[in-house]
C-alpha cells in the first residue's frame, strides 16, 4: 500500500476543508494516508480519523509582524521536521504533498527524496509574496525577496504542483519554472455531500426580515471591516433597519473588527460567531439571503479564488463582491459586483439584491448549477487523484476515482 504524507502548517485538520478533502479522497482510493498540522482547541496530539493518520504539534503564533512569523515558521518547520521522523516509522512514504503557506517545507520533501525516492507535490494555496504585499502595503522589500526565493525553490523542488486557479497555474510556470504538464489545477470545489441548502431557521434573522452572512477568515487582507463598514451605511444611511448580518469565523482582526462594530452603534444588526461548527454554518448558510465577499483588490485576492464563494454558490445564496478577476471567472452570473474596493458601492449592491427576489433567486440557481456541474469536489477529485496516480503509478490499483 502507497504511503502518501501530507503537511500543513495553516490550520489544523480536519478544519482545513480543502486538505480534508484531499486526505479521505486519498484514503478512499487506498493510500495510507498520514498527516502533519498544528493543533486545535482540545484537538490530540494524535489520532486515527475516518482512515486518516494524524499527527499534530503544539501551534506558536507569537504575532508581532515578520519577527513573529519568522518565529511561528521556525517552530512549525522544527516540529513539522520532528514528526516527519516519528510518522515515518511505519515505512517510507511513496509521495509527500506540503501545503502553503509557507513555503517552507522543501528540505523536509527533499530529505525523503533522497532517503525512499519519495515524490514531491506542492499544492499551492495562497501565493506568499503576494500575501506579504496586501498585509504590509508599505513593508521593507526584503521580506518580498525572501518569499519570492522560497516559492521558486518550492516550485523547482516539486515533482508536480498543485494550483487552485488558472492564475496561480500561470504564476507556477512563470514564476516557477514550471513545465505546464508539471501543474494541474485543482479547485477547493464544496463537497456537496455536506453542503447544501437546508431548512432555514428563521431565529437566526434575529426578528429582522433578511439575513446577510459572511464565512471565512478575517485577517487584514479580507476586507470584513468592509462589510462592517457598508453594515453602517446600509443601517444608519440608508435606514434599512430589516436587514441582520451575521459574520462567521475568525483570525488576526477578529477583536478589532468587533471594537469596530461596537464603535460605528451596529451591535445590535451585526453579530460574530467567531468559529463555528458545520451544523451551526449550514443553518446560517441555509436561512441567509446574500453571501458576502468582500475581498478587496489587492495583489492577492485579483487573482485568487475565495472557498467562500464556492461554499455560497453550494447553498444557492447569491454573491456580494468586488470586480476581481478569479472572482467573476468563478461566480460569473451568479453574483453582483461592486466598483473596486468602494464601500458605498457595495452598501448599494446589498441593498439592491436584497430588494431584487427575483434577481436573487436566479442568481442562487446559477451558482448552484456551477457548483454541481463543474466546480463541486466531485469533479477536482478526480484530477486531484490523476497526479498521485501518475506520480505513483497505483491510480488504478488503488480504485482511481476514490468513489
Amino acid at each position: 500500500m502507497s504511503r502518501v504524507l501530507i503537511i500543513v502548517e495553516n490550520l489544523p485538520v480536519p478544519f482545513d476543508r480543502r486538505v480534508w478533502l484531499e486526505c479521505r479522497a486519498l484514503a478512499r482510493a487506498g493510500y495510507q494516508v498520514s498527516v502533519i498540522c498544528p493543533k486545535g482547541a482540545d484537538d490530540p496530539a494524535y489520532e486515527m480519523h475516518d482512515e486518516v493518520e494524524i499527527f499534530r504539534y503544539p501551534a506558536y503564533a507569537p504575532g508581532g509582524g515578520g519577527i513573529g512569523f519568522a518565529v511561528e515558521y521556525a517552530w512549525s518547520f522544527a516540529a513539522t521536521a520532528w514528526l516527519t521522523i516519528k510518522a515515518r516509522r511505519a515505512g517510507r512514504f511513496s509521495a509527500v504533498q506540503a501545503c502553503n503557506p509557507p513555503d517552507i517545507f522543501w528540505p523536509i520533501a527533499l530529505a525523503l527524496r533522497a532517503l525512499d525516492g519519495t515524490h514531491f507535490v506542492f499544492d499551492h494555496h495562497d501565493l506568499c509574496p503576494e500575501l506579504y504585499l496586501s498585509r504590509f502595503p508599505d513593508g521593507p522589500q526584503f521580506p518580498y525577496r525572501a518569499l519570492l526565493a522560497l516559492e521558486r525553490w518550492t516550485h523547482r523542488c516539486a515533482e508536480h504542483v498543485i494550483a487552485t486557479n488558472d492564475s496561480y497555474r500561470e504564476i507556477a510556470v512563470r514564476r516557477g519554472g514550471k513545465h505546464p504538464g508539471e501543474v494541474t489545477v485543482v479547485r477547493t470545489g464544496p463537497d456537496l455531500e455536506r453542503m447544501r441548502p437546508g431548512p432555514a431557521c428563521p431565529g437566526l434573522r434575529r426578528g429582522r426580515r433578511f439575513l446577510v452572512a459572511y464565512i471565512g477568515v478575517m485577517g487584514p487582507q479580507d476586507g470584513v471591516d468592509i462589510a462592517v463598514r457598508a453594515a453602517d451605511i446600509v443601517v444608519h444611511e440608508l435606514g434599512r433597519t430589516d436587514i441582520a448580518f451575521t459574520l462567521i469565523g475568525s483570525g488576526d482582526c477578529f477583536g478589532e473588527l468587533v471594537a469596530l462594530r461596537d464603535r460605528l452603534g451596529l451591535a445590535g444588526h451585526v453579530e460574530f460567531t467567531g468559529r463555528a461548527p458545520d451544523e451551526i454554518v449550514s443553518q446560517i448558510l441555509s436561512t441567509a439571503d446574500i453571501g458576502l465577499c468582500p475581498d478587496p483588490p489587492n495583489p492577492l485576492n485579483r487573482v485568487s479564488t475565495m472557498n467562500k464563494t464556492l461554499e455560497y454558490m453550494a447553498f444557492g445564496l447569491p454573491v456580494v463582491a468586488f470586480d476581481l478577476p478569479e472572482t467573476q471567472i468563478c461566480v460569473a452570473d451568479a453574483g453582483v459586483y461592486a466598483g473596486s474596493g468602494d464601500v458605498r458601492d457595495y452598501a448599494a449592491a446589498i441593498v439592491g439584491l436584497v430588494d431584487d427576489e427575483p434577481t436573487r433567486s436566479l442568481m442562487g440557481k446559477l451558482g448552484r448549477e456551477r457548483v454541481e456541474t463543474g466546480l463541486a469536489w466531485t469533479h477536482q477529485r478526480r484530477a486531484y487523484l490523476g497526479v498521485y496516480g501518475r506520480l505513483t503509478g497505483c491510480g488504478a490499483a488503488h480504485g482511481g476515482t476514490g468513489r
